[in-house]
């Protein structure tokens, strides 16, 4: 099955990241555990004034702190973004629009 991750800066572009076809998906606790990770270490901050985090919310915090440029040369990075995603979303095709907020399938 295809897996793809789109990750949209507006306009300063976007970056695709495909896995490859047949390749073993990451554990849903690995890749929550991968995001929180990378939140933290990013100094990512809550979307949510309540302070409440969703997977959602913290897929579009690790995108926008890690920035296109850094996604787009970082091919490990990339890869491992898009395992994250797509396992703790639980979906092979997700969009991430950065400026508009919004994460889709």
């Amino acid at each position: 099955m295809r897996k793809e991750v789109t990750v949209a800066f507006g306009p300063a572009g976007t970056v695709v990241a495909a896995l490859p076809a047949g390749e073993a998906d990451w554990p849903a606790d690995q890749a929550r555990r991968w995001l929180d990770e990378r939140f933290v270490e990013l100094e990512c901050e809550p979307l949510r004034a309540s302070g409440k985090l969703l997977n959602a919310d913290k897929v579009l915090a690790v995108a926008a702190a890690l920035g296109r440029e850094r996604l787009e040369a970082d091919e490990a990075l990339r890869g491992d973004y898009a395992r994250a995603v797509t396992a703790a979303l639980g979906r092979p095709l997700v969009r991430v629009d950065v400026d508009a907020l919004a994460v889709t399938f």
